[in-house]
């Protein structure tokens, strides 16, 4: 059985706030237009996750709520995981092995550089960043989510704004 994982980094975020926390950051006027265009390219490449689970950070939240309305995915179902904000790539691939062997299809939703570097250790190849609102997908030949590691990942793509929004 084949697993697949798409890991969205946040939409671009709003700095105009001073002192405002990190975590707090909501999306500027490129990051709601961008999460809302990427969820249609996604749904245009048919992809439909069985879940989505996202940072609870307001900037990385918006964009879960963006692109699974595109999807036609309910928002309701979306599980925020406070893990995933700050997290490590070891923290971040414990929440990857955890996961329910029901779901085939599974979005997370966060932030660089984590997702950056676990996408490079999950396939072994340099994709050097993932842009804001950028999405990997990483397909994975097990059976289990609790047999993903490092290097056997397949690289299936990598979109973001500015390859396809032009």
């Amino acid at each position: 059985m084949l697993k697949n994982l798409f890991l969205a980094r946040h939409a671009k975020s709003d700095w105009s706030v001073p002192g405002q926390k990190d975590f707090d950051r909501e999306l500027n006027g490129r990051g709601r237009n961008d999460a809302p265009r990427m969820g249609k390219k996604l749904s245009e490449m048919d992809v439909k996750p069985d879940l989505i689970m996202s940072s609870p950070a307001a900037r990385a939240k918006l964009t879960a709520e963006f692109i699974a309305e595109q999807l036609r995915y309910d928002t309701e179902k979306i599980i925020f995981n406070e893990d995933i904000y700050e997290a490590s790539v070891r923290s971040l691939l414990a929440i990857i092995n955890e996961l329910s062997d029901d779901y085939n299809k599974v979005m997370l939703v966060g932030h660089n550089p984590t997702f950056t570097y676990i996408a490079e250790y999950l396939t072994k190849k340099n994709i050097d960043n993932i842009p804001t609102c950028g999405i990997v997908n990483i397909e994975f030949n097990v059976d289990s989510w609790k047999e993903v590691s490092g290097d056997i990942g397949n690289l299936k793509w990598f979109i973001y704004p500015k390859k396809i929004l032009v």
